[in-house]
């Protein structure tokens, strides 16, 4: 069902407001709520109106570098303000897109005129100071409110023994399995990996609140070094997201006829067009296989669709950066070349990842690229390991048609499931690689491997490759050849883990 077209039914984003705090005395850092604060201030600023007096949607993204009692009454009360709804999200990257979209259709419902997304992290302050033994001058931690739940509580134990329940070993398994997929060699899929990272650099570079502005050569990003060690294959330091920064950023929304009320200039306005959501199984091994995302696809098509079909449309685009694979498998199902400029941002790496906040930061830059004179864009983020997703379409021309409350596209993302494997936890004979990572140390040594594998009865497992085997590792880690789909033999050892070698 949509809603009517009418002024008072159509939300614009008319403020957006960002904050970086690089303290010279750790004393003097910022807590996430006082950036927060002021991120949502400069964004009443940049929209030139009181419109921040009449907020009656608020959505704060989860916080992962502090803990607090009800940071958003926290909020409301720092603001003065009591709005209706106010949110206190789950831990997802994904979500200030989908927080930016419901408060959008919050608006288009008429149950809000004044709408608030906003997220801040002061992970960089935070770390330093623990590791002096500093005591902060921030609000009291709140030891008793529950950590937050993240994507490693959904996983197997054996996942988490072997040390792939993090978001930097699981990402390595979608690389490796797709490029393998798509018919390239291991060097072909890092060299791939390396120009893409360099255009989010190049974008970080000229965007003021990023947190490293300075542009990298792609064989800078791929090549390890003493500054930029292996983590998990093939994956770098500077490939990899970036939470040790201190980032606000907050987004004011409201009714095109209130925007109009309060005088804003029509060329600041951006309208939202529409989305789409879908998720796959928390459980990652739970999933049919690992070279696509199905529930990428299904939100990612159905913005295509919205657009003509044809991804080219997007004239500024945020593809969201954990890891290389998740903007390499995005923009293959969009239809765009490898010489898409997939950021307006900088990416997780380089902006820095504000943890679940980064693409609250996207959603800022894309306005500014609009109001500067880009036509249509598009947000796409994403949560867990590869497991939420959400884009919106935004645009600084009205839409012809009214907000869609059809935003869940999960039946075609569960449409195209096949057939999932079985995981067992013991496991003998041959085995076949499904896709594998190698950890490393902070030294950057190799701590071991880690195989996905198919049994020969079809099953799934996960095997270990221990850091002696250096015959095996040599074979995961060859440049010129990928190992999926190659044979070896599962054993048990001494511990009970399964291990595998090569043959």
């Amino acid at each position: 069902m949509a809603s009517e077209l009418t002024p008072e039914r159509i939300p614009v984003i008319v403020g957006i407001g960002e904050i970086a705090d690089h303290p010279n005395d750790l004393a003097q850092g910022l807590e996430p709520l006082a950036l927060l604060e002021a991120a949502v201030r400069r964004a009443g600023d940049d929209s030139a109106t009181s419109l921040l007096r009449d907020i009656n949607s608020l959505d704060v993204v989860n916080f992962l570098s502090w803990r607090y009692h009800a940071p958003e009454q926290q909020l409301t009360a720092r603001l003065g303000v009591s709005p209706r709804h106010c949110y206190y999200g789950p831990v997802g990257g994904e979500s200030p897109i989908r927080f930016i979209h419901e408060a959008a259709l919050r608006i288009a419902r008429g149950e809000a005129n004044v709408a608030v997304v906003c997220g801040a992290e002061a992970q960089s302050t935070a770390t330093k100071a623990a590791r002096a033994k500093l005591e902060l001058p921030w609000t009291p931690f709140a030891s008793d409110v529950p950590e937050p739940k993240r994507g490693a509580a959904f996983q197997k134990p054996i996942a988490t023994q072997l040390g792939v329940a993090r978001p930097i070993t699981v990402y390595p398994l979608y690389e490796a399995a797709t490029a393998a997929h798509w018919g390239q060699t291991p060097r072909q899929a890092l060299d791939e990996s390396g120009v893409l990272w360099s255009r989010y650099a190049q974008a970080a570079a000229s965007n003021p609140s990023a947190w490293i502005k300075r542009a990298f050569a792609p064989s800078e990003i791929t090549t390890p070094s003493p500054d930029n060690r292996l983590i998990a294959w093939p994956y770098t330091k500077l490939m990899v997201a970036n939470p040790s920064v201190n980032l606000g950023a907050a987004v004011l929304l409201t009714s095109l006829a209130k925007a109009r009320e309060a005088g804003i200039a029509e060329e600041k306005l951006i309208y939202i067009h529409g989305g789409a959501s879908a998720e796959e199984p928390r459980d990652y091994l739970a999933r049919d296989q690992f070279h696509q995302s199905h529930a990428q696809n299904a939100v990612l098509e159905t913005i295509k669709a919205m657009v003509g079909g044809d991804g080219r449309a997007f004239d500024a685009i945020e593809l969201y950066s954990c890891f290389p694979v998740v903007p390499k498998m995005a923009r293959r199902t969009l239809g765009l070349g490898d010489d898409v400029q997939p950021t307006v941002t900088g990416g997780l790496t380089f902006f820095g990842a504000p943890l679940n906040t980064y693409m609250t930061h996207a959603a800022c830059a894309m306005v500014r690229k609009l109001r500067g004179g880009a036509r249509l864009g598009l947000l796409y983020g994403q949560g867990g390991f590869v497991t939420k997703h959400h884009a919106l379409v935004v645009s600084r021309t009205p839409p012809e048609e009214a907000l869609s409350e059809n935003v869940s596209v999960q039946a075609n993302a569960d449409a195209a499931y096949g057939d999932v494997p079985a995981f067992v936890t013991e496991a003998s004979g041959d085995g076949t690689v499904e896709s594998f990572t190698v950890i490393y140390t902070s030294k950057g040594d190799v701590e071991h491997g880690v195989v996905m594998l198919r049994t020969s009865n079809g099953a799934r497992t996960l095997a270990r490759v221990p850091a002696q085997d250096q015959a095996t590792l040599a074979a995961l880690t060859n440049m010129d050849r990928s190992p999926v789909g190659a044979r070896g033999a599962i054993s048990t050892a001494a511990d009970g883990v399964p291990e595998w070698r090569a043959v």
